[in-house]
């Protein structure tokens, strides 16, 4: 155990489902990690979801955001139950933190693991990071509904796009593939989407000369889900929007084992910044202990890297490789795989 020389203030929300679970398996291999580097996490957790939500019909408060702010980081398992009508806790709960913390930066890197299966007969040529715009696009949560329960119903759903938070995200991708010596694609669909697609089109264009070292290219969201699955090498740095995003990164993650392999962060680089599995709550499996904690240990493994613990990061990633492929086909229960990571980043 190495002498604690410093310590890190976190927010845990474990959530609806399978969260409370796969968040125990991540705060073990933080423990973990915590100890062998020298530093200490001061954990306050938060109970926001469903249960609270049906008990006191509230669900995020200002008094929490206000909370919240006086953390480094906010760790959260998953968001979603069948007794809370669809988008409830969605719309009040993740996307509101989005936008009241300006987490602009939605990333989510998909990488086969060693020893993991897939799908794909080629995902080992699979490395790609998702630079998702976090707070506009059709998530923005702007729309009207015309003579609803009636045969002349019409509803419309508004696609909010600004030049200060596209700008700001194309260049967060150009900085990333710049660091990291990587491509970097846009993919939107600016055949049909001329407006909103023309802003990403542009500030690729003024931005880019500033990373003169980047390699760009684009492709529209439909050929880019072709080409993810037939030639994976082609992406490495990927910037788009929040609907696109979300759904590049879904089949990404399907391409490198499941959805539950696959972490992700919602940031705003310097200030607090929100961590999560990209899975949702699966509240069919929930306390059966079927529930893979590799989304959220690599999430954990994220926001170590956001708080300045380089090395605890990578000693958590390594953790991961060196052991996720025993978790399926020794069907490691949820506890079991969260100990087995714990014991390798120890």
């Amino acid at each position: 155990m190495a002498e604690v020389v410093r310590s890190h203030n976190l927010a845990v929300v474990p959530g609806d489902g399978i969260g409370p679970e796969v968040i125990e398996g991540a705060l073990m291999a933080l423990d973990a990690v915590a100890d062998a580097e020298g530093f200490a996490l001061e954990v306050t957790n938060y109970e926001l979801g469903a249960n609270r939500y049906l008990n006191t019909g509230e669900i995020l408060t200002d008094d929490d955001l206000a909370r919240l702010h006086e953390h480094e980081a906010v760790l959260l398992g998953a968001v979603g139950d069948p007794r809370v009508p669809p988008g409830i806790l969605e719309k009040g709960l993740l996307l509101r933190l989005r936008r009241e913390l300006d987490l602009y930066v939605n990333l989510r890197p998909s990488r086969l693991l060693s020893g993991v299966s897939s799908v794909l007969n080629n995902a080992d040529q699979l490395d790609v990071t998702i630079v998702r715009e976090n707070t506009e696009g059709l998530y923005c949560g702007r729309g009207e509904s015309e003579n609803p329960g009636t045969e002349l119903e019409i509803s419309t759903e508004v696609s909010l796009n600004t030049w200060p938070s596209i700008s700001r995200i194309v260049r967060y991708g150009f900085e990333l593939a710049a660091a990291r010596k990587q491509s970097l694609t846009l993919v939107h669909k600016t055949n049909v989407l001329e407006r909103a697609g023309g802003l990403y089109l542009r500030a690729m264009k003024e931005i880019g000369p500033e990373f003169p070292g980047v390699e760009t290219a684009y492709q529209h969201i439909d050929a880019a889900c072709l080409l993810m699955v037939t030639q994976p090498k082609r992406f490495q740095v990927v910037v788009t929007d929040n609907l696109f995003g979300d759904i590049l990164s879904d089949l990404a993650a399907g391409l490198v084992g499941g959805i539950g392999f696959v972490g992700s962060a919602n940031m705003h680089p310097g200030k607090v910044s929100m961590f999560e599995p990209v899975h949702g709550s699966a509240p069919d499996i929930a306390g059966t202990g079927l529930a893979n904690p590799i989304g959220a240990i690599l999430s954990a493994a994220m926001m170590l890297q956001h708080l300045g613990e380089d090395a605890g990061a990578e000693r958590l990633e390594r953790a991961v490789e060196a052991v996720a492929g025993k978790i399926a086909p020794d069907h490691l229960s949820t506890r079991e795989a969260s100990e087995l990571i714990a014991e390798a980043a120890s």
